[in-house]
């Protein structure tokens, strides 16, 4: 079998010549094998002096073909160049080339134009395979101005993982994005390798191995509760197919924002089921708060206080689980290392502020969307990631919304936050910890709205209806008894109160 090696610069028309006659060869004769090689014509010189160096050639001009002797353990016969393979070809092959010299400038260029995309192509994959890619969605988002720093500050993949960044977001936020590309390059992170932007949607998650979906906005107007959830459904279905698309098949999506972050996280599992093991919501954020209130409260720091867990609805109906809690470092008359902690329940002496001002405070931020400002999102998405990556603190409890498998009797089928450990790359729900079980009611209350969410967004139920206790239920059965009775008195019972039914 005879195999030859043609190389040539570029935009050479002799090159172009002897590749389209090798080509034709190899075609139709089954014992002709070539190889080419191309170089730009910059790198051309230098290229040919290596190779004549290496292998005691003579050769100054392009092409350069030669005959490689593998098979009989040599270094390769040199034939020549252009005139020096037609020849070959006439003799051997009895085959020759009558393409015009106008031809071969017009395939040189084309050539040329052909080997630089190749090269541009060729350096973008390896840009993907090297690099992590990382997209944030909605990136005019005040959070994503201060996730970046964050992500390029090498604390989060590792100073050894270079990343490039895009942020995607809709042709409104261009000039936007484009001052937030100049100020990421003016950081000079040794962890960034490229940060750019995306407003075509065809593209989005281009190679994706990280997506960060921060909050996003609605095209339209919505009056109600139910075209607010209802609205979630487009984007989630869109993102899910082009996530399916266009992605990495490991990529790692985790779902922050201020409001229906689990409906989001579950809508996005719904269309892009082959990741939807690779998709959490983060709840770092409730977390965070209620650290930072009960650090006021006994006059302390926030990190001191661990094993916070955060259940339910992360932007929503939640409980916060403090009997796991525990503070560390504590000024009181019991000292101990730095190991040494305390629960914090044995610590707040007045249970009524926790049974009251510590729910109401911690409610009155999730129903202003205050702990998902700028700041502390980017905090809570850039610490669930680090710990995705590396692991969590050992021993620590962390709070994450994840796919319900029916853990702890929480139904199957809604993202839910509880509690987890991250480790070697993936999370394990703690279903081994003790003396965490939660009341009927208190589950009741916070899986009928996540379920409720999921059946109006998808068109299952017209119409939301929040969930009330049995206590509750009673008081409203009271009061609408006792304003019956009073109106009763009167002579003036409403048409609306006649006409209605109180079940016990």
């Amino acid at each position: 079998m005879a195999k030859f090696v043609i190389a040539g610069r570029a935009d050479c028309p002799y090159y172009a010549k002897t590749e389209l006659l090798a080509d034709y060869l190899q075609k139709n004769l089954p014992d002709f094998r070539i190889h080419k090689i191309t170089q730009r014509p910059e790198v051309w010189e230098d290229w040919l002096k290596d190779v004549c160096e290496k292998n005691k050639w003579s050769h100054k001009n392009s092409p350069i073909i030669w005959r490689e002797l593998l098979d009989r353990g040599g270094k390769g016969l040199l034939l020549g160049g252009y005139n020096e393979f037609l020849e070959h070809a006439q003799l051997y092959y009895d085959v020759t080339s009558s393409m015009t010299t106008e031809l071969m400038k017009v395939i040189a260029q084309e050539n040329l134009g052909t080997h630089i995309e190749k090269e541009q192509e060729e350096e973008a994959l390896k840009t993907c395979i090297n690099t992590l890619q990382v997209w944030i969605t909605s990136a005019s988002a005040p959070a994503c101005y201060n996730l970046i720093p964050i992500l390029t500050s090498g604390e989060v993949f590792g100073m050894q993982t270079e990343i490039s960044i895009t942020l995607f977001d809709n042709k409104q936020a261009e000039e936007h994005l484009k001052s937030l590309v100049m100020e990421t390059q003016d950081l000079v992170s040794p962890v960034l390798r490229s940060v750019s932007i995306c407003t075509t949607v065809e593209e989005a998650f281009r190679q994706a191995q990280v997506i960060v979906v921060l909050d996003d906005t609605t095209d339209k107007e919505v009056f109600t509760l139910e075209d607010c959830l209802r609205s979630r459904v487009p984007l989630c279905r869109l993102y899910g197919y082009l996530i399916e698309k266009n992605a990495d098949e490991s990529v790692r999506v985790i779902v922050g924002g201020k409001t229906f972050v689990n409906l989001k996280t579950v809508l996005l599992m719904r269309y892009a089921p082959r990741i939807a093991h690779n998709i959490i919501a983060v709840a770092l954020g409730v977390e965070g708060e209620a650290k930072a209130v009960l650090a006021r409260k006994l006059k302390t720091t926030p990190s001191y206080i661990k094993d916070v867990i955060i259940w339910g609805n992360i932007s929503g109906n939640n409980y916060v689980d403090l009997r796991k809690t525990k503070v560390y470092r504590y000024e009181s008359a019991i000292w101990g290392p730095l190991h040494y902690s305390r629960p914090l329940l044995n610590l707040i002496f007045d249970s009524e502020w926790v049974k009251r001002e510590f729910v109401a405070t911690l409610k009155n931020l999730t129903a202003t969307g205050r702990q998902f400002r700028g700041i502390l999102a980017a905090h809570s998405i850039a610490t669930t990631l680090k710990y995705w990556y590396h692991g969590s603190p050992p021993g620590e409890i962390v709070s994450l919304g994840i796919l319900s498998e029916g853990q702890f009797g929480i139904p199957e089928g809604i993202v839910f936050s509880m509690p987890v450990k991250f480790e070697n790359g993936t999370w394990v729900v703690l279903t081994d910890l003790k003396d965490i079980e939660i009341s009927e009611q208190i589950m009741t209350r916070m899986t009928s709205d996540l379920i409720q969410e999921k059946l109006v967004a998808l068109g299952d139920k017209i119409h939301f209806q929040p969930y009330q206790s049995e206590t509750e239920l009673r008081k409203k059965e009271k009061r609408i008894s006792l304003l019956i009775t009073d109106d009763s008195q009167k002579g003036q019972v409403s048409d609306d109160f006649e006409s209605k039914t109180v079940e016990p």
